[in-house]
């Protein structure tokens, strides 16, 4: 059966929601409802149609992320889903090689998303790139083994009024870091914003140090009668917390810590370096799990390694495995950086390491260390030059992407 791979025009974009709502058990939403349909372009779709029915959809939403302290533009992923009686015939296989090629057009040199399953997405080169971590403590438990400095005030207030702040913050806090989104006013309501229809209002909160200069904000939600407690029922839920340092973050955590009522405060995504746990007295308490979070894939090996940050100058020399799925990435190259700068050359003679496009992604972020992957025996090369590119392809802070897309 031949099929016809290309994009949903605007008259099909319904069938496009319809889909990904079946798919996806309506974790889209549904009709009107239905964020696949409404907040996605019909330019950004590649679809596999059947004649005039669709039988696969995939969206690549044009997105910029941090990488190191650097922008870079990241094909987001989204919305992958075939109906079931057009399963097993490689449609997805066949769109990602093409959506890959667009990618590479479109500057797009990393490709990102949240994975429906992690064996799906490893066969088409994806790596787990951040991890997510999830806190459940009750306020009476949140105890900082040293307060916050006097001079640090935390106040309320509409969220509409204080976001202009919140926006310029959030700027800054992801300014050095990595996989972090340039949000996006979409980004904004649908990940930090949405308060389920008015049934979960948003609060928000910044913290201001004694010159009046913002350091930190957290949003989150309060709902009465959601914990099973006699004196503390209340649930609150942290959207998005950031602090430009760590007398703002303990004052935002003090400042949640009194809400007496609260017998549960729950932050589902913090970052895998958050140093909450180092604060408190009773860190057990935090009752922390790890979550799978964001997938990468490099698309262009070359841009990706030329436009990520590095924080010292250096050279290494690497071979990417066959892929055939991006066959241009094949081959050596040479990386360079001198003042910041990164250069990367193809070559042709021995290089010092060798590494596989998945575990690439992994080190280009900041997930491994080359050293890790070695000791675990994903990557081969000289010992020495793993060490060198420890130090050259070090990142400032682990990679992490709170925003669902």
């Amino acid at each position: 059966m031949d099929f016809d791979f290309r994009a949903a025009n605007p008259a099909e974009m319904d069938a496009f929601g319809e889909l990904t709502a079946y798919a996806y058990g309506g974790a889209f939403g549904y009709g009107d409802d239905n964020l696949a349909q409404t907040a996605t372009r019909p330019e950004w779709t590649l679809c596999a149609f059947d004649g005039a029915r669709l039988a696969a959809s995939y969206a690549t939403l044009p997105l910029t992320a941090r990488a190191n302290g650097k922008a870079v533009a990241m094909g987001g992923v989204t919305t992958v889903a075939t109906a079931p009686e057009y399963r097993r015939r490689g449609l997805l296989r066949a769109i990602t090689k093409r959506a890959l090629e667009a990618q590479r057009e479109a500057g797009q040199s990393v490709a990102a998303l949240w994975a429906s399953q992690a064996a799906i997405y490893q066969r088409y080169g994806y790596t787990s790139a951040t991890a997510q971590i999830g806190y459940q403590i009750d306020s009476v438990d949140l105890q900082l083994l040293t307060p916050a400095s006097e001079s640090m005030r935390v106040s309320r207030g509409p969220v509409a009024q204080l976001m202009p702040e919140i926006k310029a913050l959030y700027r800054s806090f992801i300014a050095q870091r990595s996989l972090y989104l340039h949000r996006s006013g979409p980004l904004w309501q649908s990940n930090v914003l949405n308060d389920n229809g008015g049934t979960h209002p948003i609060r928000a909160a910044v913290c201001r140090d004694e010159t009046g200069a913002a350091q930190g904000y957290v949003i989150y939600t309060l709902v009465d009668g959601r914990i099973d407690h006699r004196a503390r029922n209340q649930l609150l839920e942290i959207r998005d917390l950031a602090a430009l340092n760590l007398d703002a973050y303990r004052a935002l955590w003090e400042f949640l810590g009194k809400h007496d009522l609260v017998g549960r405060i729950s932050w589902q995504r913090a970052p895998m370096d958050d140093p909450l746990a180092e604060l408190l007295a009773e860190p057990r308490l935090l009752h922390s799990q790890s979550h799978e979070g964001l997938w990468l894939r490099l698309v262009d090996v070359a841009t990706a390694m030329a436009a990520r940050g590095y924080q010292c100058d250096g050279e290494i020399s690497f071979s990417v495995g066959a892929d055939t799925l991006t066959p241009w990435n094949d081959g050596s190259y040479r990386l360079t950086v001198s003042n910041g700068i990164a250069e990367v050359a193809r070559i042709s003679t021995a290089t010092e390491i060798s590494i596989d496009r998945k575990h690439l992604a992994s080190v280009w972020c900041g997930r491994h260390r080359l050293s890790t992957l070695a000791n675990w025996g994903l990557v081969t090369g000289d010992p020495d030059a793993i060490t060198h590119a420890d130090i050259l392809l070090a990142t400032r802070t682990q990679p992490h992407c709170p925003d669902h897309f």
